[in-house]
């Protein structure tokens, strides 16, 4: 068996698939869309931009988890300011919404793309995370009103409608959210990876990440990349750069793109071979389970 040394460099790399890249705004929603050029019942994954941020600063982390076989979906919404957590987790589920009930475009050859309703998972960064993270707690922990016409859900605050039962959650330098995220982790019950940055001052581990995957009801790991500030995993130049500590690191990058890749195909696709890249020892993190999954 792979070590999870030789795992995380394999998933490092590009996958096997070549890559498609679309426009979530033809549906209604303003985003980028990646997918492999075929496939069909594959997982999908919606992910959160951080604050400030464009959804075009990750688009080596997007194409990559495509590469490997999932669909990625990311909403470019909630830009400002004073970015609304709620409003970017509706967005998130009405990404996967929409990615697993539309049939996606194809090759030139009139090959297909299709979602599993059944792999469907959500992740983020900053701020995007902490959406996430109410993104998926809404099915269990919520109740259904109605404003403006529009069915959302609201504990304390409102959060989006959850058409889709998500099976795996990943954050990633997660800033704190409101409504709570750590509130909102005591309802999700799907596993989680929560990775921090060990030199970010933005979010540090301590207030962001760690209150987080200590309260997560399902099984729960976190991963501390132990140089990365809070900035890694960007692409390009950004004004945001002016009000965000930290800068873009192609290794932290690597890394982040081999824990997810591996944790989004093992809870979705069942790759038993990619368990040890969750909970096992990676060059350059700390790993602390604080609940062990059952799916191993």
């Amino acid at each position: 068996m792979a070590s999870a040394k030789q795992i995380v460099a394999e998933l490092g790399r590009p996958g096997p698939h070549q890559v498609l890249r679309g426009d979530l705004a033809l549906v209604g929603l303003p985003g980028v869309l990646f997918t492999p050029a075929a496939g069909e019942q594959l997982p999908a994954v919606a992910f959160g931009h951080d604050w400030l941020n464009p959804a075009t600063r990750y688009l080596g982390l997007l194409r990559h988890l495509a590469s490997w076989g999932i669909v990625v979906a990311a909403p470019d919404t909630e830009r400002g300011p004073f970015a609304s957590h709620r409003k970017l987790a509706n967005d998130l589920r009405t990404a996967l919404d929409i990615v697993s009930t539309v049939r996606l475009g194809g090759t030139t050859r009139g090959a297909a793309v299709s979602v599993d309703p059944r792999k469907l998972g959500l992740a983020g960064h900053g701020m995007g995370a902490g959406s996430a993270v109410l993104a998926a707690a809404a099915p269990a922990h919520a109740t259904r009103v109605q404003a403006a016409g529009e069915p959302y859900w609201e504990t304390g605050s409102e959060i989006a409608e959850a058409r889709g039962q998500v099976e795996a959650v990943a954050t990633i330098a997660l800033s704190e959210s409101r409504p709570s995220a750590q509130d909102a982790a005591r309802a999700v019950h799907r596993p989680g990876l929560h990775i921090a940055f060990g030199k970010d001052l933005v979010a540090p581990p301590a207030a962001g990440t760690e209150p987080v995957a200590a309260a997560w009801a399902g099984p729960s790991v976190m991963r501390t990349v132990k140089k990365a500030s809070h900035l890694g995993i960007v692409e390009g130049k950004h004004w945001s750069d002016l009000v965000l500590d930290g800068k873009a690191d192609l290794g932290v990058l690597t890394t982040v793109k081999a824990l997810l890749t591996g944790f989004l195909l093992h809870h979705l696709e069942g790759e038993k071979k990619y368990a040890d890249v969750v909970d096992g020892a990676v060059k350059g993190t700390d790993v602390r389970v604080y609940r062990e999954s059952s799916t191993v």
